[in-house]
């Protein structure tokens, strides 16, 4: 786990709770559902991703570059993305970070989970065409924040929509969920084989986590929603 609870990640745990409350009404109603995936085991995954969203899964390590301005504005960061910079920047390496890549278990594993699920049991091509869309807007979109990660914008999967209502109106909270998430995470894998390391450094760069968790959940519970209108 690398996140913890200060007042702006408690903010944002409240809004989501906020809106999870309305959701888990439709839900008991049997409201909304995202393609095959019924309200029972939607809300169920909603409440994990929401629980698990610290949960970071290492996969590699690589070295960056401690920016000389960091230490600067390592509270300022802290405050808004409620990472431990400060902590991270004391390392055995004073010019350099010894950088985790991870992958975030809500943002990543369980959206990865749900998607193959629904690549498996409705349509692909619609889905797999805006995806890569999707990513390369989100490549263009995203910033290497120094001392957090990868930050895409939160509203980058609502590009989607329109693309859904085009193409695939009978399927469109599936398409529009399966084409956000798989875009945003390859988008955000992109940047990260094309940062320059000798300019740019962080502790850890998480895929699906802090940065761009936002713009993952905030896409499933539109989906969801949108499911209570088709």
């Amino acid at each position: 786990m690398r996140g913890y609870v200060n007042r702006s990640e408690l903010k944002q745990i409240v809004l989501f709770g906020l809106i999870l409350l309305p959701t888990a009404i439709l839900c008991y109603e049997n409201k909304i559902h995202i393609g095959h995936i019924t309200s029972v085991p939607l809300f169920v995954m909603l409440l994990l991703m929401l629980a698990t969203r610290n949960i970071e899964i290492p996969i590699s390590n690589i070295r960056t570059r401690k920016p000389e301005l960091l230490p600067q504005h390592a509270l300022a960061l802290e405050k808004i993305y409620s990472v431990p910079v400060s902590q991270e920047l004391i390392t055995p390496k004073e010019r350099v970070f010894d950088t985790k890549i991870t992958i975030n278990f809500a943002g990543v594993i369980i959206p990865t989970l749900a998607i193959v699920y629904l690549l498996l049991t409705g349509p692909i091509t619609t889905s797999l065409e805006i995806a890569l869309i999707i990513t390369v807007i989100t490549f263009l979109a995203s910033e290497m924040i120094d001392g957090v990660g990868i930050e895409v914008p939160d509203y980058i999967g609502l590009l989607s929509l329109p693309l859904a209502l085009l193409l695939s109106i009978e399927n469109v909270e599936s398409v529009i969920y399966v084409s956000s998430v798989v875009g945003i995470i390859a988008g955000c894998t992109a940047s990260l084989l094309t940062i320059d390391r000798e300019k740019n450094g962080s502790a850890y760069i998480s895929i699906g986590g802090v940065g761009n968790f936002r713009a993952i959940y905030t896409i499933t519970l539109i989906a969801s929603l949108i499911s209570y209108y088709t």
